[in-house]
């Protein structure tokens, strides 16, 4: 019979954060991804201040700033007449968390699994795909899975933690419902070429905003991270018009990015991204809690999904450690965890659907495209949000600190890990 102490569903940034932080208490933790690696394309890439201060507070700063990467130091957007207008300059941060790192997700993904791979108590099972919950007289006891041969199984478990994303399994098994908040937008993400002139250590997240679209560009070695922004539904009509007509919109967004566009071949190429803002009003029944996306689907304005993931991830660490250590996990425990993380979510969905109200809404019916005139006047003439926002957008509400138990003195790394694919475990 598998069993483990617990079992994270999920190897995302709150996945793989969690099970670093747990196998640092001694608990013996088992990560379960459905995929072979973690070499998937259109995943955030920002890592905001308050991660970058956990990955020093963990002592892995040293590993982490050798990986590739690039710094954000402020965020602009455009305005009418005007060029680009910063709504937030770290640079007014204390130093040195006073930027947002920029690296693929994959990168920063297996840097994590890499440190935790060291612990005794880690496992990470890859091309496992959790498939439903196990119960035991009314308590989650575990996962049932299947691995990319076919291979069925259960693993036994004191807690379960989804960490499974907005479409989690693990929610769905648990009867665990989202209220919904209404989105004006989907993305469709996609690559262009970026020609070797072009190339440096500047890091960008460049928008662009036009009559009912807009365009993110995120920069990456050899090409760029593309997201066209149109409204809510309209992924058949983008399909039916057909890959010129897409080729004509990125080109009117980005006159300079026009002579690459032929690099996309056909529609088939757009990876659609059904945008959501959900929230679970009760994030956990016994023996299972969710956290990141899996509790609370988050839009892509303002970046910070990825960094309110990782926060539950500490937060759930914090409060879990020392009760899975002691063998028995209570409805209060997982309560508790809720109760911290509630806040700080519920703030983030807030000014995510003022985002919404204000600038995308009227983006997509063509009342205005850009900047609302009151957040280009407070940005402008209040300095007391001048200094707010750049903290907001770079440490979030209550950011954590790393519980003690998982505190390191900064060190070499160490060679030896140890992954297991598909049923060789």
């Amino acid at each position: 019979m598998e069993r483990t102490g617990c079992a994270v569903v999920g190897g995302g940034p709150a996945g793989m954060m969690l099970g670093l932080l747990l196998a640092r208490a001694g608990v013996h933790v088992t990560v379960l991804e459905k995929h072979a690696d973690f070499l998937r394309d259109f995943r955030g890439d920002t890592v905001h201040a308050s991660t970058v201060r956990l990955i020093d507070e963990l002592g892995l700063g040293d590993g982490f700033r050798k990986l590739p990467q690039s710094r954000l130091s402020s965020v602009a957007l455009p305005v009418p007449g005007a060029g680009l207008v910063t709504v937030g300059d770290f640079a007014s941060l204390k130093p040195p968390y006073n930027y947002i790192a920029m690296m693929p997700q994959w990168d920063f993904l297996n840097f994590l699994a890499t440190e935790a791979e060291r612990e005794p108590t880690f496992t990470l099972l890859l091309e496992h795909e959790a498939t439903s919950l196990m119960f035991d007289g009314g308590r989650v006891a575990g996962v049932r899975y299947r691995t990319s041969d076919g291979i069925e199984g259960a693993l036994h478990a004191e807690l379960v933690v989804g960490t499974d994303g907005r479409h989690s399994v693990l929610r769905r098994g648990a009867g665990l419902q989202p209220k919904e908040y209404p989105v004006p937008f989907d993305a469709w993400w996609f690559r262009l070429p970026r020609h070797a002139s072009e190339k440096g250590a500047v890091a960008g997240i460049v928008p662009a905003f036009r009559d009912r679209e807009a365009l993110i560009s995120l920069f990456r070695d050899d090409y760029y991270q593309m997201a066209y922004l149109g409204p809510k539904g309209m992924d058949t009509q983008i399909r039916a018009e057909g890959v010129e007509r897409f080729r004509e919109r990125i080109a009117g967004l980005r006159p300079d990015l026009a002579d690459r566009v032929d690099s996309i071949r056909s529609v088939d190429d757009l990876h659609w991204l059904d945008v959501r803002l959900d929230r679970l009003k009760r994030w956990y029944i016994d023996g299972l809690l969710c956290i990141g996306d899996a509790a609370h689907a988050m839009s892509p304005a303002g970046g910070v999904g990825i960094n309110l993931a990782i926060q539950d991830a500490v937060a759930a660490a914090a409060r879990l450690a020392p009760a899975l250590l002691q063998g028995r996990v209570r409805m209060k425990d997982l309560a508790a965890v809720q109760r911290r993380r509630t806040m700080p979510t519920v703030v983030v969905q807030s000014i995510q659907r003022i985002m919404h109200q204000t600038v995308f809404i009227p983006l997509f019916a063509g009342t205005r495209a850009g900047v609302p005139p009151l957040l280009l006047f407070v940005v402008r003439h209040i300095p007391p949000a001048r200094r707010l926002l750049p903290r907001m957008i770079a440490f979030g509400p209550r950011p954590e600190h790393a519980p003690d138990f998982a505190r390191r003195v900064p060190s070499e790394a160490r060679a030896g890990v140890r992954r297991h694919k598909g049923g060789n475990h």
